[in-house]
């Protein structure tokens, strides 16, 4: 019967506390790992002589459609501490065929497989002290885990070069009016083992969603054309889906065929680790292969960023998908956005009254190390009250969050543990109409 595993993210024990962690403990954590990729093969010696075995079905990393997380630099050990452990080696049974798709979805989830072989690396490095805490029974079971640690890594190791592998991956959306698909193609690039930062190598399901929307409704996303020249940008782009979506919905408003045309208009494409912006710069490439290009591929580091690459400009749109994996994220991002999101001052770059959107989208997930954070959006940014809406100035005026949508799950796409999606209208309001 399939076995149902845990996520590796969810299930292995934070390594800062090992210590508390005991031989049974961890041994039952490296059981789940290799319960999920070196499943037992079936008891062939029990069934019935005659018995005609079903093909099995399996899903092949290189048409993999389900979307891993972006793991950022708060995917660091340190930021382990506070993970809920509580469901180590927990498996159960089942003939459930949706189960059995989605331990092979999990199987074939690039991200988990990358943290998981950085886990057993990091744990056989402090299995040294590790040992030393204990003696007697508990000692010789530890060094028995350890050589089942360093069993795994080298089935990781052995077999890494045929699982880890780039993937081209088209989207056509529905466009606005019924018009033809608006299509887009990305390269999902392998993750490193070494360095699971880099995860924005591969696209999010939230930004497939967002996406979506933008190509059918552009207008509700201010993606429109208009007297002046409208400046797009897209934080954390990873693959760049967002932002090569507003450049394609933009250019075919334009009168013109030519991607150079937008009437003026830019979108800038920004991410922090140097892999991610060499990938996003193929995919821009792929996308507008005629020069110049409609969309500026730029590093931005939110923690201290370098707002003089944008010429002292601020944009009308910012575009972010799934891009909050630490609470600090939030108040980074804020700050950015305070910075570069057109204010209802600035009247020669804004278009309305009112100043630019900021549009961020975040998957909701209940479990792991990333448990509830779009909370920690809620938090930074306040809520408009409608009671207390009432114009005090222009200068007066702060971030907040003016809609909220929540959207399900979409079949064939985003990870196990996600289990829908919310998108966050912010712009600026009056400080006096916030909750």
């Amino acid at each position: 019967m399939p076995v149902i595993v845990s996520a590796p993210s969810n299930s292995l024990p934070p390594l800062p506390h090992l210590s508390t962690f005991s031989s049974a403990q961890v041994s039952c954590a490296l059981d789940n790992l290799r319960a999920l990729y070196w499943p037992p093969a079936p008891p062939v010696a029990t069934l019935p002589p005659k018995l005609i075995l079903p093909t099995r079905k399996h899903l092949q990393v290189i048409h993999d459609d389900s979307v891993p997380d972006s793991g950022y630099a708060s995917a660091e050990e340190e930021e382990e501490e506070e993970e809920n452990v509580a469901s180590i080696g927990q498996k159960t049974n089942s003939d459930d065929p949706e189960e059995t798709e989605a331990t092979e979805l999990l199987r074939a989830d690039a991200f988990e497989r990358a943290f998981a072989i950085k886990w057993v690396t990091g744990f056989i490095a402090r299995s040294d002290v590790w040992m030393e805490e204990v003696d007697g029974l508990e000692g010789q079971m530890r060094e028995e885990v350890i050589e089942k640690a360093a069993s795994i890594l080298s089935a990781f190791t052995g077999d890494d070069e045929d699982t880890q592998c780039a993937i081209t991956r088209s989207f056509s959306f529905p466009a606005a009016d019924g018009g033809s698909d608006i299509h887009v193609e990305l390269n999902d690039a392998p993750l490193s083992n070494e360095d699971h930062t880099s995860v924005g190598l591969q696209s999010w399901a939230s930004s497939i969603v967002l996406a979506e929307k933008m190509c059918l409704t552009p207008s509700n996303f201010s993606l429109v054309g208009g007297l002046k020249p409208l400046r797009v940008l897209e934080l954390g782009a990873g693959t760049g889906l967002l932002s090569i979506a507003a450049a394609k919905i933009l250019r075919r408003q334009s009168k013109s065929q030519d991607a150079s045309h937008l009437q003026g208009d830019q979108v800038f494409a920004t991410d922090y680790h140097p892999a991610v912006l060499d990938n996003l710069s193929v995919n821009v490439k792929t996308n507008f292969p005629r020069i110049p290009s409609p969309i500026t591929v730029l590093h931005l580091d939110w923690e201290n960023p370098d707002f003089d690459v944008f010429a002292g400009e601020p944009f009308d749109v910012i575009l972010a998908a799934d891009v909050i994996y630490h609470p600090q994220h939030a108040q980074w991002i804020k700050a950015c956005v305070e910075r570069l999101l057109v204010r209802p001052s600035d009247h020669r770059q804004s278009r309305g009254r009112a100043g630019g959107l900021f549009w961020l989208i975040m998957p909701l997930r209940t479990t792991g190390r990333h448990e509830n954070m779009d909370h920690t959006v809620e938090k930074i940014f306040p809520h408009v009250c409608s009671s207390k809406v009432k114009d005090s100035g222009v200068d007066s005026r702060v971030l907040a969050v003016i809609e909220v949508e929540e959207h399900q799950k979409q079949g064939g796409i985003g990870r196990a543990d996600e289990g829908g999606y919310k998108m966050f209208k912010i712009g600026w309001v009056p400080r006096s109409s916030v909750a």
